[in-house]
C-alpha cells in the first residue's frame, strides 16, 4: 500500500434518469479532485438509476445497458476529464436468452484515464426483510478478484455482502488491503446498527482499509462511512448527499496488522 492516500465517499441521492446522475456524478467528481485532491472516488450501488415501485422488471431490464452503454462511456469521460479514478454501480443488460428480463447489479473500477480495470456482478442478491432482489436481478457467478493499484491492493464488494464474512475474508486471503463497498443500504429497524457494526466487524477481522458509499433518499439511509484496520470510525457522511474525504495510511495498516496478526493466526486445517 502507498503510503498515503486521499479517497472520496460519494453519497447522493439517485434520480431515476441516468442523464440526471450523470450530472450529478461530474458536479461530486469535481468537487473530489478541486476541494479533496481525492484520487479515487467511490459512488453508490446501482447509482446509474433510482427504479420506481411502478416500474415492471421489462421497464427495468429496458433501462439496463452492457458495458458499451452510453452511461459507461460517459463516466468513463469523466474519470478521464477529471483524472480519477471512479468506482461506481450500474444496472448491466444480460444477454443471455434464460435471463427471463433480468439484468445483473453490477460495478466498473475506471483508472483516472477512464480505462475499465475491473468489472464485478454481484453475487449475493438481498432477498431479505421482505424484499426479492433475485426477482429483478441475475446473480453474479464470481467473486471480485483484488486488483493492484498506485494506492494499494483493492478488494470490492456491494451492499448486502457485507452480511457475509466470507465475502471479505476471500477478498483479504487474495491480498487485499482496502475493501470499497457501493451500497444502496434501506433505512429500517436497527439497519443504522447493523451497517456500523458490520462495517467494523469486517475490517476488524480483515485488518483492512472498508469504506463505504450509500444512496441517501426517503428510504436509503446514508451515513456512508470508512473504517480503519483496527476498526476506528475515520469518516462518516451522515444524513444529505455530500462528497467526505478519506485519508489512507500504510502506516497504520502495517502498525494494525503486527500487533493484530489474527489473518496469520488462522487455523485453516480445522475449518
Amino acid at each position: 500500500m502507498r503510503e498515503r492516500a486521499t479517497f472520496a465517499l460519494a453519497q447522493m441521492t439517485v434520480a431515476e434518469q441516468p442523464e440526471l446522475n450523470l450530472k450529478k456524478m461530474e458536479e461530486q467528481m469535481r468537487e473530489a479532485r478541486e476541494r479533496f485532491r481525492a484520487e479515487l472516488i467511490l459512488f453508490p450501488e446501482t447509482c446509474m438509476a433510482e427504479f420506481s415501485r411502478g416500474m415492471t422488471r421489462e421497464d427495468r431490464y429496458a433501462l439496463a445497458e452492457t458495458r458499451d452503454g452510453n452511461f459507461v462511456r460517459a463516466v468513463r469521460e469523466l474519470a478521464a476529464r477529471y483524472e480519477i479514478w471512479t468506482v461506481f454501480g450500474f444496472y448491466e443488460r444480460a444477454e443471455t436468452p434464460d435471463s427471463e428480463n433480468r439484468s445483473y447489479n453490477s460495478v466498473l473500477v475506471l483508472d483516472d484515464a477512464g480505462e475499465l480495470r475491473a468489472h464485478y456482478r454481484k453475487t449475493h442478491l438481498y432477498d431479505a426483510f421482505g424484499y426479492r432482489e433475485s426477482d429483478d436481478y441475475l446473480r453474479g457467478d464470481c467473486l471480485f478478484a483484488p486488483i493492484e493499484s498506485p494506492f494499494g491492493k483493492l478488494g470490492l464488494f456491494v451492499c448486502y455482502e457485507l452480511r457475509f464474512p466470507e465475502v471479505a475474508r476471500a477478498e483479504r486471503a487474495a491480498g487485499a488491503e482496502i475493501l470499497l463497498m457501493p451500497s444502496a443500504w434501506v433505512k429500517g429497524d436497527l439497519k443504522s446498527e447493523h451497517f456500523s457494526t458490520l462495517l467494523k466487524a469486517r475490517a476488524v477481522e480483515n485488518t483492512c482499509y472498508l469504506l463505504a458509499a450509500n444512496q441517501y433518499s426517503k428510504i436509503r439511509m446514508g451515513e456512508s462511512a470508512a473504517v480503519d484496520p483496527m476498526g476506528v470510525v475515520i469518516a462518516n457522511a451522515g444524513e444529505g448527499e455530500r462528497v467526505v474525504p478519506v485519508y489512507l495510511e500504510a502506516a497504520r495498516l502495517r502498525e494494525v496488522r503486527k500487533k493484530l496478526p489474527s489473518f496469520e493466526d488462522r487455523r485453516g486445517e480445522l475449518y
